[in-house]
């Protein structure tokens, strides 16, 4: 339980506020800049400056209220109208592109797959934006992009044009975790698995031996999110909404195609005829909602998986964060459990999680699906340039509420605001306080229409993210080598990811026997998989 008197303290750096920009990107340079850009953006009462309409589009859990209070603070600070367009995360894409179909391409256009910047830009949906006015008016967040990711600066260009924004997430140098019920491997006197015959050993005694001690068989190993850890033993990820690919030999290959991916599916196989699989992995361990939500694992169905990023299994005292006493002294407390644990402790007080590196395969390898650098793009929508002046308005928005260098400012974007929606610590000034009753609310600020902006790659240090360093979960991860889209990969791709889910599938479930893996393969290479894998190595 949470302690009377206690409130979160969120650090700065944890939530990607840019509070160092100032020092850290040539400050009084972007100080300066900044200024002057503000002064060019704020219009005056009664001026001839067009009020523009801007739809914008942007990560979310929740839906912003279209009378939110940052979202009025933001609008009134520019002389803007937001139109902020409400898709749910889960089905991110399959919401915008009905809109697209119906003719609406938002100005501030987020493209939540990397590998889709190539799709829209053919689909002439994007518009040009030149990187002088990139410079001139997002001149912080350009900033910080070349000075902590310069690799990534030109990720968006096409064809000598630039298109998209590069979003890089400083967090995913964090692989996804491989989580075990912790109580479970106590209770059947198991230690957590290093290698594949101990993991086999494992999930055969979370299946038969009644971990949670009820009496009755209800129990499974693993699910879908925790075969790509199966299928990390053999170097490669298979299970993702986009194709994976990774580096052998100096050549781009795709891992499902992967001989050794044979003998991956030779063990689920016998696992999924031996009940040790939950059956229904088909259908995913998410049943709705958020959804790095494993509802499977939740629920105490099965008692390993792999499912969503690191900040999502964190366990109450797992590293301590500031909070105020109802003294008002900044002091250090235990985290709380939150998102699956929390979930898990709600149905069963007696529930543990281990977090655990990801356990070895016959040849010495291993490792668990890590999300690209490269998260995302910004894009501006072909409709935005249309109307004189809305293309500099937007990009000093995308500046002002992404990467503002001044401290109170950027807090500001992100939290709302200062005294009622948080506050500083008296004794470590650059640590945030979710004041109540915001501290204990999910997602609050998408409910506020705060955190408008995109994420910066600045260097995280904060204490949750030394635990995660702590659990080693900056190793062993495995990135998809491909991270953009090429021509025929925009063609096929689609029908190329369900080929391999339904072979997959069909392999594991027993419908369609191993010896056709090489039949499956020559399938897929003469489905589009040929020309995707020759451009890829290009």
């Amino acid at each position: 339980m949470k302690k009377k008197g206690w409130l979160r303290v969120t650090s700065l750096l944890a939530m990607l506020i840019p509070v160092i920009v100032a020092s850290t990107l040539s400050g009084c340079d972007l100080q300066s800049v900044q200024q002057t850009s503000t002064e060019t953006q704020q219009t005056e009462s009664g001026s001839s400056t067009p009020r523009y309409r801007i739809s914008w589009t942007l990560h979310q859990n929740l839906s912003v209220p279209e009378n939110a209070e940052m979202l009025k603070y933001v609008e009134d600070k520019f002389n803007v109208d937001l139109d902020v367009w409400n898709l749910e995360n889960n089905k991110y894409e399959a919401l915008l592109d009905m809109k697209l179909a119906q003719g609406e391409i938002p100005d501030l256009f987020r493209i939540r797959q990397p590998q889709d910047l190539l799709k829209y830009q053919q689909q002439g949906l994007l518009a040009e934006i030149p990187l002088d006015t990139l410079n001139t008016y997002a001149p912080n967040l350009m900033r910080a992009i070349r000075e902590n990711a310069p690799a990534y600066q030109n990720s968006g260009i096409i064809d000598g044009i630039s298109y998209g924004i590069p979003v890089i997430n400083p967090t995913n140098i964090y692989r996804s975790p491989v989580v075990f019920r912790q109580d479970w491997l106590a209770k059947l006197g198991l230690s957590v698995p290093q290698t594949l015959a101990d993991f086999e050993k494992v999930i055969y005694a979370f299946t038969n031996d009644d971990p949670d001690g009820n009496g009755i068989k209800d129990t499974y190993g693993l699910s879908s999110e925790g075969m790509n850890v199966v299928f990390g033993a053999f170097g490669q990820i298979v299970f993702a909404d986009q194709l994976y690919f990774s580096d052998k030999n100096g050549k781009k290959v795709i891992g499902a195609l992967q001989p050794e991916m044979k003998e991956a599916l030779h063990y689920l196989r016998k696992w999924y005829q031996d009940g040790v699989i939950d059956p229904e992995f088909i259908t995913g361990e998410n049943k709705g909602g958020y959804k790095h939500l494993s509802h499977a694992f939740i629920n105490g169905r099965i008692g390993m998986t792999s499912m969503g990023n690191y900040y999502h299994w964190i366990q109450e005292g797992d590293y301590l964060e500031w909070s105020y006493d109802e003294y008002g002294h900044a002091v250090e407390t235990p985290v709380q459990s939150n998102f699956n644990v929390k979930e898990l402790v709600a149905k069963n007080p007696n529930a543990r999680v281990v977090l655990s590196r990801p356990f070895t395969g016959p040849y010495g390898q291993r490792g668990s699906r890590a999300y690209d650098m490269l998260m995302s793009f910004t894009a501006i929508g072909t409709d935005a340039v249309k109307e004189p002046g809305k293309l500099e308005t937007i990009l000093q928005i995308l500046d002002y509420v992404s990467a503002n260098p001044d401290p109170d400012e950027a807090a500001t974007m992100t939290f709302g605001i200062q005294g009622k929606h948080w506050t500083r610590a008296k004794t470590h000034s650059q640590d945030i306080i979710i004041l109540p009753p915001y501290d204990t609310m999910f997602s609050y600020q998408n409910l506020i229409g705060a955190n408008l902006g995109m994420t910066i790659p600045l260097k995280q240090t904060a204490q949750r993210e030394q635990w995660a360093s702590t659990l080693g979960l900056d190793k062993d991860g495995i990135y998809n080598e491909l991270e953009v889209a090429t021509p025929s990969l925009i063609k096929s791709g689609p029908e190329l990811i369900k080929l391999k889910n339904k072979a997959y599938i069909a392999f594991i479930t027993g419908e369609r026997p191993l010896s056709e893996f090489d039949d499956f393969v020559q399938e897929f290479m003469e489905s589009g998989g040929a020309e995707v894998l020759k451009e890829a190595n290009e």
